[in-house]
């Protein structure tokens, strides 16, 4: 009874998540669809041919990144392979993408997690953007000096592809990708959970704790950007705003937490989910983490260089004293 009791909550909880990502994905694959029903794909793609050509990338690929940095990874995932077909990609343009997909996404949502712990929603925003071009440009010139992973993508998982039988195919192709989808999520939810419960993620947050220091984090927050880390900008980001309201862990340090975070997060899921779609697990996890550290450290070597007045005008703002005086000024306007 216990194990039908823990499935049946999983399997809530990840129909609460699941709808909620319905409602995102839906609307932006039929609006994908629509658009390039109507020809509009051709000329939104080359406004993005600049910067996809930065990273070796189709500008139609653009589309897909944009949709990622404004509604999630899950926006982006269903529409890449309506936008460019799988038989045009390698695995080295999917690799690519994904590690810029996977660094850079769903910011409006994640950067107001984190400025609520302090940091300036601007100033990480910007870093992410750009440390997401960085990376996947460095990657784009080694795959193309040394011809690594050239060959054709061959995905585990195709969510949706372009579809040649209109609408009817299309609708075929979205019933299918949402039932893998929910799927996908339900064995990640139930994985994770087992995780927990048999003290594996514990563990691991331990074993990364002192990698975690090269990046110039202290002991004050490690255990926070390991969680996120491992779970995501949602649960690390919600116990350092939560220290960062006690006035415990020192700004600077919160803030540097928090730009590693933005680099490297919830790399089990999310990692598993574009590795399916045939991205290289070196590229998206190994290379993704140890460029997060090496990022990290410099922002963290810059932000010590910082004078406080300079510090707390560009890169921090203190949620704590701003709510604060939001309570004062709402009970002086019931006062009067």
């Amino acid at each position: 009874m216990k194990l039908v009791r823990f499935l049946a909550r999983q399997t809530r909880e990840t129909l609460e998540i699941y709808w909620l990502l319905v409602r995102i994905m839906v609307p932006v694959i039929l609006a994908t669809e629509l658009l390039k029903e109507l020809g509009a794909l051709d000329f939104i793609s080359p406004t993005f041919g600049p910067v996809m050509a930065l990273i070796g990338l189709p500008p139609e690929l653009g589309l897909a990144w944009l949709t990622g940095l404004l509604v999630g990874l899950w926006g982006a995932v269903p529409i890449v392979f309506t936008l460019v077909p799988v038989e045009q990609l390698s695995t080295a343009d999917m690799t690519v993408f994904s590690a810029l997909l996977l660094i850079a996404h769903g910011l409006p949502v994640e950067q107001r997690i984190i400025a609520q712990a302090g940091p300036s929603f601007l100033l990480t925003s910007l870093l992410r953007l750009g440390g997401g071009l960085l990376y996947a440009f460095m990657l784009h010139h080694l795959f193309a000096a040394t011809g690594w992973l050239s060959q054709p993508l061959a995905p585990a998982w195709v969510p949706m592809e372009d579809a040649t039988g209109g609408w009817v195919s299309m609708f075929g192709s979205l019933a299918e990708t949402l039932i893998s989808m929910f799927a996908i999520l339900w064995a990640l939810s139930v994985g994770l959970e087992l995780s927990k419960r048999l003290g594996v993620l514990d563990r691991l947050i331990a074993m990364i704790r002192p990698v975690l220091r090269l990046s110039g984090m202290s002991r004050d927050v490690g255990p926070f950007a390991a969680i996120g880390l491992l779970l995501g900008i949602s649960y690390g980001g919600a116990l350092l705003i939560r220290e960062a309201r006690s006035d415990v862990v020192e700004p600077r340090q919160i803030f540097v937490a928090c730009v590693f975070m933005g680099f490297a997060h919830s790399i089990i899921e999310d990692t598993l989910v574009v590795v399916a779609l045939g991205a290289d697990i070196w590229g998206v996890l190994v290379g993704r983490v140890a460029v997060a550290i090496a990022f990290t450290a410099v922002v963290a070597f810059c932000v010590r260089a910082l004078s406080e007045e300079s510090f707390r005008k560009w890169a921090f703002r203190d949620e704590r004293k701003r709510n604060r005086r939001g309570w004062r000024f709402w009970r002086r306007k019931r006062v009067a």
